[in-house]
């Protein structure tokens, strides 16, 4: 163990490994950008809500300011069948792209889909015998195809719902995603398409391929990655980057050490030791400003988010209207190492505005970090909102009078105009 880190340096060792610790810079953003955004994470996470902007883009936002969503967009999907040099799309952490390098370590997500696997095929196949195989095969012969694409093999008995598409082929076609046996992409309006994996990946199907990595192998190098893109974390903290089994974390850590990818540490007021990762660094201080999309590695442990910044936090997407005590979907504001507030944002295109739907200050201080006035709050995201504006091309700004920092919210976009 080395000597106990203060909660401050711990929180600014994660910031800064996640990219997030410092100001960010004038420079363009482009494909440099994206790849060492995907190389330091080994994952972005997708999602199909559109209220402000899409999962995806907002991470890269975050960290690196304005920049081309298009680009991004063909960077990640670049040819006209949706597919990219550089990434793939799988289940990293839940939906997400990752780099083309950690293929072989994602094999074993691909194969090792346990007793659900099983279950949900035979589900499909109980229902549908041979629909499986079917898809599969026009998928490989003349793909990609969306959905909608092979619904006449097994024609929709029931309505899609309002939040997911249940169809026959719907269904067995993610289960050949999940299971690594077609590639997955993007194409317009975000539809998923599904391709044959030598098309999509330059690989063989997972079950049929040699190129995935030995599954205890696998694991360490999702782990062994993970380490570095928290900087500093506990064994669970790490092991949710890629969603690993929880129980495998503490012989993860236990591997990653002995190989010298990371040093156990104590945390003050953490009450259990921690990993730093070999290489991990403390800015000293640290002078960002950013808001946070619930889809972003920051905020996707609860248990750390609250434990780092004192914040209990959840999407309220699904929950029902009169039940939200937030706002659909808030945002964390992360201003040095600090969160100081979450805001309900909402883009409203047909009026160019980007509106503020509630305001809230987080009234937790933690351990080591200065308490921000309000007018210094609501001044630093009055920045950040019109930054963000200027992104997502819109051109006024909103605020409703909802939340405990409402008021000085919009005294300063209000001043902020004239």
């Amino acid at each position: 163990m080395t000597d106990t880190l203060s909660a401050a340096a711990a929180r600014r060792i994660f910031l800064n490994a996640q990219g997030l610790a410092r100001k960010r810079g004038g420079r363009r953003v482009g494909d440099a950008q994206f790849a060492e955004y995907l190389r330091r994470q080994g994952v972005l996470q997708l999602d199909s809500v559109n209220v402000l902007a899409r999962a995806h883009y907002m991470p890269l936002f975050s960290r690196y300011g304005s920049y081309d969503r298009g680009k991004l967009d063909s960077f990640l999907w670049g040819d006209a069948d949706g597919h990219s040099p550089h990434a793939f799309e799988h289940w990293g952490h839940e939906a997400s792209v990752s780099p083309l390098t950690l293929l072989p370590a994602m094999h074993v997500k691909m194969t090792d889909t346990g007793a659900w696997g099983s279950r949900n095929e035979a589900r499909i196949e109980s229902a549908h015998p041979g629909l499986i195989a079917q898809v599969r095969e026009r998928v490989e012969a003349d793909g990609p195809f969306d959905a909608a694409g092979l619904e006449h093999i097994a024609p929709r008995q029931e309505t899609s719902g309002p939040w997911w598409d249940h169809s026959a082929v719907k269904s067995a076609l993610e289960h050949l995603f999940i299971t690594g046996k077609v590639a997955a992409s993007r194409r317009g309006h975000f539809r998923r398409t599904y391709d044959g994996t030598m098309r999509g990946w330059g690989v063989a199907p997972a079950d049929v391929g040699t190129w995935g990595l030995a599954p205890s192998a696998a694991r360490q190098a999702l782990f062994d990655h993970a380490t570095a893109a928290v900087g500093i974390g506990t064994p669970r903290d790490v092991a949710d980057h890629f969603r690993l089994k929880p129980g495998l974390a503490q012989q993860l850590a236990a591997d990653a050490v002995a190989r010298g990818i990371a040093t156990w540490t104590d945390v003050e007021g953490w009450g259990e030791p921690a990993l730093l990762a070999a290489g991990a660094s403390d800015p000293g201080r640290a002078t960002g400003a950013a808001l946070l999309s619930p889809f972003d590695p920051v905020c996707w442990y609860r248990p750390r988010l609250e434990r780092m910044f004192g914040m209990t936090y959840r999407i309220e997407i699904y929950t029902p209207e009169p039940k939200r005590v937030y706002g659909y979907y808030t945002l964390p504001f992360l201003m040095g190492d600090q969160v100081v507030g979450r805001f309900d944002l909402k883009a409203d295109r047909a009026a160019h505005t980007l509106r503020v739907l509630a305001s809230w200050r987080e009234e937790r201080t933690v351990s080591g970090a200065r308490r921000r006035s309000d007018a210094e709050i609501a001044d630093a995201l009055t920045t950040e909102l019109w930054t963000m504006a200027s992104w997502l091309g819109l051109k006024t700004l909103r605020v409703q009078p909802r939340g405990n920092l409402a008021g000085a919210v919009d005294a300063a976009v209000r001043e902020s105009a004239t």
